[in-house]
């Protein structure tokens, strides 16, 4: 059975012209990311913790162009791929025409509010989209991937879990990028100037750090709920919708 979305209209077309989505514009340079050493390894991380099997069907939130989505389709019955940028699933649709996978359906939509019916899903994952989130919108997308799980459906997310705290392994995180982007010259000083005034004005990412996570889940019913820190600032968690509702 493939899931089932309440808006199909929502669905990325072949060709469908893109919007002016702040994220439209980063295509090319989300692909380099998620192409990077780090970025497969992490993928590799989520794809091995969730289990993939030929019967799952599978939402990908924040799937950008793909990068979950092409490693886990050949895998599993079905992938709906949930992005809020027209123009990341159009790239996504067009990895997927290329692969020859017919199991991916791109849809565009928030992933605070899906739309998708309940209960339709056996695997929700995700990989570097809630650190975008605030922690309310955090724990709305976590409540709807609750929602579209069928008891027993697993979640699986990675995401940076940190926060700019004087905790030991925050100070080190938050000094590795600092290190990082000095190294790159007057160009990288200018980045950590620009990050620093995001900071003050509150236009930074919001990552959770872990105890975060785990409460989220906690708090949303989840069971089974396992946390793994990861190199560098990522953290996977992974939880399960109960059989029986507490």
């Amino acid at each position: 059975m493939a899931l089932q979305t309440d808006l199909s209209t929502r669905r990325i077309p072949p060709g469908e012209p893109t919007s002016g989505f702040a994220w439209d514009d980063r295509v090319e340079t989300w692909e380099q990311v998620a192409g990077s050493p780090v970025f497969g390894r992490l993928a590799e991380a989520v794809v091995e913790h969730a289990a993939p099997a030929g019967d799952d069907r599978v939402v990908d939130l924040g799937a950008g162009t793909g990068l979950l989505t092409l490693a886990l389709a050949p895998r599993v019955e079905h992938v709906v791929a949930v992005d809020a940028s027209r123009a990341m699933l159009a790239r996504l649709n067009e990895h997927a025409r290329r692969a020859e996978l017919g199991n991916v359906t791109p849809l565009l939509a928030d992933l605070r509010s899906l739309p998708l019916a309940d209960e339709t899903a056996t695997l929700v994952v995700s990989n570097y989209a809630f650190h975008h989130l605030d922690d309310r919108s955090k724990e709305l997308a976590l409540s709807e991937a609750r929602r579209v799980l069928a008891p027993g459906g697993r979640l699986v997310v990675c995401d940076m879990m940190f926060t700019l705290s004087l905790a030991a392994r925050d100070r080190a995180i938050i000094a590795s990028k600092v290190r990082l982007l000095a190294r790159r010259g007057p160009a990288g000083l200018v980045r950590i100037a620009r990050n620093a005034y995001r900071i003050l004005r509150g236009r930074w990412e919001q990552p959770a750090p872990p105890e975060r996570w785990q409460r989220m889940l906690h708090d949303r019913h989840f069971s089974a709920v396992e946390l793994e820190l990861l190199e560098a600032e990522a953290g996977i968690v992974v939880a399960r919708r109960p059989e029986r509702e507490p």
